[in-house]
């Protein structure tokens, strides 16, 4: 999810994936807006790369520049080191980090490791530690198999923003599904894509407690919101609300409307440029139903979700694009998928591809759950 939606935004030809979990991008960090990317945990810049993926051939390398990496700073060091595609232990980790540390202080440099107790340091101790900050380094180690890269993070994600704009909100409903903020980010990126109009105006059909729109609403789109249920309008009321307070000077036209997503005609349509939001997941399940059961939950949903990509079709202006969370459930050997997928073209929909990423790549879900959220990126023709 994280390379479609860096994809998307900058373009298949800047980007390109490395390993199972990074992607180098042709750009200078600053450059990225790294607070809006809800599927990176990390920016960092590429200091140099290694023909080896050997952990006794990197340990060494590292150990050896280590001294004269932290004589580039003043005052007191303060680092980590985190793996990524890297066959090693934490154990073995922690001795090469305690090992840098001996190294650097033996050169006359004051210095803290941070603790390794996975192979890459959590998010929250990364954030926590300031490791991205001015004096402080954190250590990206990352290979292939074949060739390691070593660089340097610049920024890593917020997860205290996250969880501040997920928990404080006054109006929260476990009932009507969690979204994710950050997958709502995702959700958004691979709407908009490249599109660097002002003032641009986004849609969520099934707006819920409002977490799409939040947001939108932070990346200063103009946002619009409808839901089939009264109360949900007004928990997103007063959630965005409570966001304005937080943050004023974001998103200048805001319409929130009761609407059911199947036949509900939206105001002004020809002002809506993209669709974006997590439709009718239908039940929530915790484990597989029995093979009936579940037929009948995938109908409900299939006949709400086809009812409302029909719907909505028939207002979208040609190119406006649609990123919809759609249900997938996980069966007992894949993930079971809508009928209604089967028939965008009759719809008026062409279905986005990308390049470094098949669309049977992009889904939500954790490793227990029955109903995952299949990405669905469209574009109306």
């Amino acid at each position: 999810l994280g390379i479609a939606e860096l994809e998307s935004l900058y373009g298949a030809d800047t980007i390109q994936p490395f390993g199972d979990g990074a992607c180098f991008i042709d750009k200078d960090a600053c450059a990225v807006d790294f607070n809006r990317l809800g599927g990176s945990l990390r920016l960092g810049t590429v200091l140099l790369e290694l023909p080896s993926s050997s952990w006794h051939d990197i340990e060494k390398f590292i150990i050896d520049k280590a001294p004269e990496k932290a004589a580039q700073v003043s005052g007191k060091l303060t680092f980590g080191i985190s793996t990524f595609g890297m066959k090693v232990s934490a154990k073995q980790v922690a001795r090469t980090a305690l090992l840098m540390k001996k190294t650097i202080k033996a050169s006359g440099k004051s210095v803290r490791m941070i603790p390794h107790n996975e192979t890459p340091l959590n998010t929250a101790s990364v954030l926590h530690n300031k490791l991205f900050k001015d004096g402080n380094w954190e250590l990206l180690i990352i290979s292939d198999g074949r060739k390691t890269i070593l660089a340097q993070t610049n920024f890593v994600q917020d997860i205290d923003a996250y969880v501040a704009r997920d928990r404080e909100r006054p109006m929260r409903d476990a009932k009507v599904g969690m979204l994710p903020p950050k997958l709502a980010q995702t959700i958004i990126n691979l709407g908009v894509g490249q599109n660097t109009k002002e003032h641009l105006r986004i849609l969520d059909p099934f707006c819920g407690t409002g977490v799409t729109l939040q947001e939108a609403m932070l990346m200063d789109y103009d946002i619009y919101g409808s839901d089939i249920n009264p109360r949900m309008i007004e928990y997103t009321i007063a959630n965005l609300k409570w966001l304005d307070s937080l943050y004023p000077d974001v998103g200048d036209y805001r319409r929130v409307e009761l609407g059911d997503a199947t036949t509900h005609a939206w105001h002004e349509p020809e002002k809506i440029d993209v669709v974006a939001g997590e439709s009718f997941l239908g039940q929530p399940l915790a484990t597989l139903p029995p093979s009936d059961q579940l037929s009948k939950i995938m109908t409900e949903a299939n006949t709400i979700n086809h009812k409302f990509i029909q719907n909505i079709s028939k207002q979208l202006r040609p190119g406006t694009r649609i990123c919809l969370a759609v249900p997938t459930w996980r069966g007992k050997r894949e993930f079971l998928h809508l009928s209604a997928l089967d028939y965008l073209d009759e719809m008026g929909y062409t279905r986005m591809t990308f390049k470094h990423v098949s669309n049977e790549k992009l889904i939500y879900h954790r490793e227990d759950q029955v109903v995952g959220r299949e990405l669905l990126v469209l574009e109306k023709r």
